[in-house]
């Protein structure tokens, strides 16, 4: 089966409709395009969940600052719909602006508490609003029996998670792995933005990520762990560090001391005009996915 592409949520509903009629199970994985092999590694994770694929690709402008690139964001379009019938995906949603947001659109879903106000909810305001807002309504048009968000993102994951749980949306929301470089860089669409000499550089944040987890899980104090890890990232040639930080896996509430519960170490940093995230996950559990 060929990739088929829409752009309405009327012709998106119709192609749901016609597969629940058959008893097809269906899963979403929502993208702002610019597609990669770690988008195609979600696209893999679904296919594990259900028996037919959507991927959405809609830049979302809500969830941008006014300071932010939205309007310099890779759109590409015609490249991502190769990679994803190659894929074997069977549905991309392609909406418009005015297709999300028409004439008159005034609702808002926001997550209140330490989850959206830390890490990249404290550098970037407003935007889990506009994450929450677009995927509430990517989850409702498709109403999938499953949803793929990739774990480099992984305060929007426990952010979805917590108002999916909320509002009662029946889709269950699966984390997948981080997909990364050969070299141990997150495989990330604004790695584009980065020159020859940076992307060298860009994987020391995967490797002082590593470095302070494998001290945190013997119980090392996180204090001087950290500080060395800002020296080491600084001094590689990021700038500014928005965060470095260790967190609870679930709740995202910030661990200081030592860590002797499933926790995640966060990082955020600029290197030249790429702003780049990444995480570990220390003392994993089975929930922490």
């Amino acid at each position: 089966m060929s990739l088929t592409t829409v752009h309405t949520v009327a012709d998106l509903r119709a192609a749901v409709a016609d597969w629940r009629a058959k008893g097809l199970r269906i899963a979403l994985v929502p993208t702002m395009g610019a597609l990669h092999d770690g988008h195609v590694s979600l696209t893999k994770l679904a296919r594990e969940h259900a028996d037919r694929v959507i991927v959405s690709i809609f830049v979302n402008p809500t969830q941008f600052g006014p300071n932010e690139d939205f309007s310099a964001y890779p759109r590409t379009l015609p490249t991502d719909q190769k990679l994803l019938d190659e894929a074997g995906v069977e549905l991309c949603f392609a909406p418009s602006v005015d297709e999300m947001y028409p004439d008159g659109f005034a609702t808002k879903v926001a997550v209140d508490g330490a989850m959206t106000n830390v890490l990249c909810g404290a550098a970037r305001p407003g935007h889990f609003d506009g994450v929450a807002q677009v995927v509430t309504k990517l989850l409702l048009q498709a109403m999938p029996d499953c949803a793929i968000f990739g774990q480099k993102d992984y305060q929007q994951l426990m952010v979805i998670r917590r108002f999916s749980a909320d509002l009662n949306i029946p889709v269950k929301i699966i984390g997948a792995k981080i997909q990364r470089e050969a070299d141990g860089l997150a495989m990330s669409s604004r790695n584009r933005y980065l020159t020859t000499s940076e992307r060298a550089i860009a994987p020391t944040l995967n490797r002082v990520l590593g470095s302070i987890t494998a001290e945190a899980v013997k119980g090392t104090e996180l204090g001087p762990l950290l500080a060395k890890g800002r020296e080491d990232i600084l001094s590689a040639g990021f700038d500014p560090i928005d965060y470095l930080e260790v967190r609870d896996a679930q709740t995202l509430e910030l661990i200081s001391d030592k860590v002797e519960k499933p926790a995640r170490i966060f990082v955020a940093a600029r290197l030249g005009k790429a702003r780049l995230i990444d995480n570990h996950a220390i003392n994993p559990d089975v929930s922490d996915a």
